[in-house]
């Protein structure tokens, strides 16, 4: 048995054979696609999400607090840049996200404090690149050449600046690119470690739990659809199988603490105990 993604990529590069270099049409084929079982995303609980985090130092502990506080990717994390945050309205624009999409999303109070003073000293990494004679940064959509200034303006520059600069290939310059995503992930792997968290989590864990204590919370699924920019919002409402049948007032009867089922045995007693009591007590005992 093959996995159902490299059934996908076998079945692409026939029809591209025959397409483009047979010239032969395939029409429709008829035939059972392969699909991938449903499963179920890793969550941390707010304890666990909490404790990750305090093991984390300096930038990285902020982008893992982002990304959890925000409902980031860890690469649009480290792509943020200083005008894609709005500080009076306490919220985050995203770009060039997932499907080449924008959205917005929340900036916690929390982090308003951290946030500001990682982008001044990101400026004042920017301020000593341009008094050595450096100072650019990459621009998307050739907007270097519609705006040739904007390369070196402050609202361009990244949150995260990398610690050193580097000679763009694309342009052969040498700018200062984001911070390393790979970095990120060493460090949120390091420090669940040393938390003695042993889910298989990653800096993505922190979406999906930024996403299932909203849901917990009582925000409503088409919100959270909105914030994490999903498509469709299927994809958003598997987070409803992840919180937990206890989030929705499911009791086993094995959580039937010793103190109920003595009350619920007096109620018996003394006649005043309903079906529905008894059948709760004969579940538990």
């Amino acid at each position: 048995m093959y996995a159902s993604t490299r059934k996908k990529t076998a079945l692409n590069a026939v029809v591209f054979l025959y397409r483009q270099f047979l010239n032969i049409g395939l029409g429709n084929l008829d035939f059972d696609r392969t699909s991938k079982g449903r499963r179920l995303p890793v969550v941390f609980t707010h304890e666990e999400a909490m404790s990750v985090i305090a093991n984390m130092r300096g930038h990285h502990k902020l982008l893992a607090s982002l990304m959890y506080g925000a409902g980031l990717r860890v690469m649009e994390a480290v792509r943020l840049r200083v005008q894609d945050v709005d500080f009076g309205h306490r919220c985050i624009f995203v770009r060039e996200a997932k499907g080449d999409k924008w959205r917005r999303t929340l900036l916690p109070k929390s982090l308003v404090a951290p946030l500001q003073a990682q982008i001044d000293l990101a400026l004042a990494v920017h301020q000593r690149d341009l008094e050595e004679g450096f100072g650019e940064v990459y621009l998307p959509y050739a907007l270097a050449k519609k705006y040739p200034g904007a390369a070196c303006s402050p609202g361009w520059q990244y949150v995260f600046p990398a610690p050193e600069r580097s000679t763009d290939p694309r342009a052969e310059v040498i700018r200062r690119h984001h911070l390393r995503e790979q970095q990120v992930r060493r460090a949120v792997a390091k420090a669940l470690a040393e938390a003695g968290i042993r889910k298989k989590a990653s800096c993505h864990t922190f979406r999906h739990s930024f996403a299932t204590n909203l849901l917990a919370g009582g925000t409503d699924v088409r919100n959270i659809q909105e914030l994490l920019d999903h498509n469709d919002v299927g994809t958003t409402m598997i987070y409803t199988h992840v919180i937990g049948v206890h989030k929705r007032g499911v009791l086993s009867a094995r959580w039937i603490e010793l103190s109920d089922i003595q009350s619920l045995l007096g109620l018996a007693e003394r006649g005043r105990c309903c079906s529905a009591l008894l059948a709760r007590l004969s579940m538990a005992v």
